[in-house]
């Protein structure tokens, strides 16, 4: 079987699409696929990426430098559709063609090879689009390019063969979105566990609640911020932020405002380190705003149970993290918004560690059953029909 994938970032991109991708790209070929990918030469993170390439015939197209800034963000996403579109085209037949939502509409390009060529098309959602930017406030619903935009990417989601969901709160998403629920396959991501061995737990004392990686817009950190100052200077908690992100700013500009002084900031951890960093706190906190149900879908709490952490989410309990969390008794659920709630459960896990210890467990056991990469890109490779 010959697989043609679409995706602007591939390896050794660090993006999180470029990951998965190659992850699944690498199973693949184990499974005697043939398989083509059709990407950008631009990066969205630089990686210093030291595996080799993934087994595939790797094609890459011209496009506008990628930028994190609007207009320069649209124009290499618009020269990156033109000349992907093209080079598939031109490209032997595949018996498969995937693809995914870097950037939006990459759909359409299949649901065109489909009918030129009749080959089969799979749609993999990795973010809905343009659900993220009105939820985000980035654009306005009633904008008539957003209205565009919603038709041509519901044309190219109906067209294809299957779409693939990361989670159930996904799905109910893309049926509101006038697919049915036959066309509609859930396959959550993963994470690979091999570096991230399980460390034992810290002293109990202080609780360490981390939050590691990107701190992006869709990641709620209003409730955090009031549930910081209510329990500042307290010297049985310690909140650690790792890593980045646009919102970033916003939060060392609140501590600093409000003399908050048992929170740690950090860099970004590089993968070597990963293991030792995860094990140093007691609770993962994952948080997604209620305005991204749907759209998007954290996979940070993954990483969190790997190393056997349990899962603090502030969220909608409709997503596909809070369904984890309850489906495998691996931590706690906050609404957005209820400070009241979220202190009380952290003053409650301070007074019960045992209770941290069994949530840690039952992560580590839940990640090694459904979300450790051999699992994940199996489970995506029967989702496609691979």
């Amino acid at each position: 079987m010959h697989i043609l994938i679409l995706n602007q970032f591939f390896w050794p991109d660090a993006a999180a699409t470029s990951q998965h991708l190659t992850d699944l790209v690498r199973h693949l070929a184990g499974l005697g696929r043939q398989v083509t990918v059709i990407c950008g030469s631009s990066s969205y993170h630089p990686s210093r990426q030291t595996s080799p390439a993934p087994p595939a015939r790797i094609v890459r197209v011209r496009e506008w430098p990628f930028s994190r800034r609007l207009p320069s963000r649209l124009l290499s996403y618009g020269t990156f559709l033109m000349a992907a579109a093209w080079r598939a085209l031109l490209a032997p037949k595949p018996d498969l063609v995937l693809t995914m939502t870097t950037p939006p509409g990459l759909s359409l390009i299949g649901t065109l090879l489909k009918g030129l060529r009749g080959v089969r098309h799979v749609n993999w959602e990795m973010d809905l689009y343009p659900d993220v930017a009105v939820g985000l406030a980035m654009v306005r619903p009633r904008n008539p390019f957003v209205t565009l935009a919603r038709w041509a990417l519901d044309f190219g989601r109906r067209r294809a063969d299957a779409t693939i969901a990361l989670g159930e709160c996904m799905r109910d998403r893309l049926i509101g979105h006038g697919l049915s629920a036959g066309q509609i396959r859930v396959s959550e991501v993963w994470t690979d566990g091999r570096p991230i061995q399980v460390l034992p737990f810290p002293p109990p004392e202080p609780l360490r609640i981390l939050y590691s990686g990107n701190l992006g817009l869709a990641h709620e950190i209003d409730t955090v911020l009031a549930v910081l100052d209510r329990l500042k200077s307290d010297p049985r908690f310690e909140f650690v932020f790792q890593g980045g992100g646009p919102r970033r700013a916003e939060l060392e500009r609140f501590c600093a405002e409000h003399h908050i002084s048992n929170v740690v900031f950090a860099g970004y951890r590089p993968m070597s380190e990963m293991a030792e960093s995860l094990g140093g706190a007691h609770v993962g906190l994952v948080t997604q705003r209620d305005a991204t149900l749907g759209t998007v879908v954290p996979s940070k709490m993954y990483t969190f149970m790997a190393a056997g952490r349990p899962v603090l989410f502030i969220g909608p309990e409709e997503s596909t993290a809070a369904r984890a969390v309850r489906r495998f008794g691996c931590g706690w659920q906050v609404r957005c918004g209820d400070t009241a709630a979220l202190a009380a459960l952290l003053e409650s896990l301070a007074s019960h560690f045992e209770e941290i210890q069994e949530a840690g467990k039952l992560a580590r056991e839940a990640f090694s059953t459904y979300y450790d990469l051999p699992i994940g890109v199996q489970r995506m490779a029967e989702a496609m029909g691979a």
